[in-house]
């Protein structure tokens, strides 16, 4: 269901960017995968992560805004986009790759804002690494697959029970994170979602009551992909929060 609600945004976002054209590509390899990125901008390192099923490509129309004050790094995670194919999806490694990503770069504490599940891998690294970032953004993220919306979490299941698709089974599988993993996030960080998000209010709500320099924004009347993938509006709030 999470993918299907941003595969469908995509197929719009994609005939807008055909017309504009895509930013071209670079690779790098990190642990043993060769992931895909664009770069743009000058400035402060800003790194940006997409959604199940999404690709770097999700944010071409907020990174020539982003880089006009930051250099942009806007990731393929393991698996998707045109970074190298996997059988099997682990959060713990797409957080591993940023982390190495950001080593092999040389970034020095860069911010990072990342959607969905990118928003997990996201809350991972700055709990694992608490002086890496200089400060993190994530919209729509859970802390474990009960965070999802009940009607949302059982579309996912009997889609991955009819496709055996291993994103969704990362997707309804994990991840497990706590209250005490949140506690170790000591950067300032923003947390969003929609107020007809698939992720359940009172966890979005649990996930900023939990770290100590949060900022929570619940916007009114829009999806879990509404403001992201379909609006400006998440430039403007990282923008404001940065």
């Amino acid at each position: 269901m999470k993918r299907k609600l941003i595969l469908l945004v995509f197929v719009v976002l994609g005939i807008m960017a055909g017309c504009a054209g895509k930013i071209e590509e670079q690779y790098i390899d990190v642990n043993g995968v060769n992931l895909a990125y664009v770069q743009q901008g000058e400035g402060k390192p800003l790194i940006l992560l997409h959604g199940g099923g999404g690709s770097c490509h999700s944010f071409d129309h907020i990174i020539d805004r982003l880089s006009k004050n930051y250099t942009v790094y806007a990731i393929d995670s393991r698996g998707q986009g045109k970074s190298s194919a996997a059988s099997e999806y682990n959060y713990q490694d797409m957080a591993d790759d940023v982390e190495a990503f950001i080593k092999e770069k040389q970034l020095e504490r860069p911010a990072l804002y990342g959607f969905s599940d990118g928003g997990i891998t996201g809350i991972i690294l700055a709990s694992q690494h608490p002086e890496l970032l200089s400060a993190l953004m994530v919209s729509g993220a859970n802390l474990y697959p009960e965070g999802i919306k009940d009607e949302d979490r059982l579309a996912m299941e009997k889609s991955y029970s009819v496709t055996g698709d291993p994103l969704l089974k990362m997707e309804i599988t994990q991840p497990h994170l706590t209250a005490e993993d949140l506690r170790k996030i000591k950067i300032p960080v923003l947390v969003t979602a929609g107020s007809d998000d698939m992720i359940k209010e009172s966890h979005t709500r649990f996930i900023a009551e939990n770290i100590a320099l949060s900022q929570l924004n619940i916007l009114e009347g829009e999806s879990h992909t509404s403001y992201v993938l379909e609006s400006t509006i998440i430039a403007d709030l990282i923008e404001d929060f940065l």
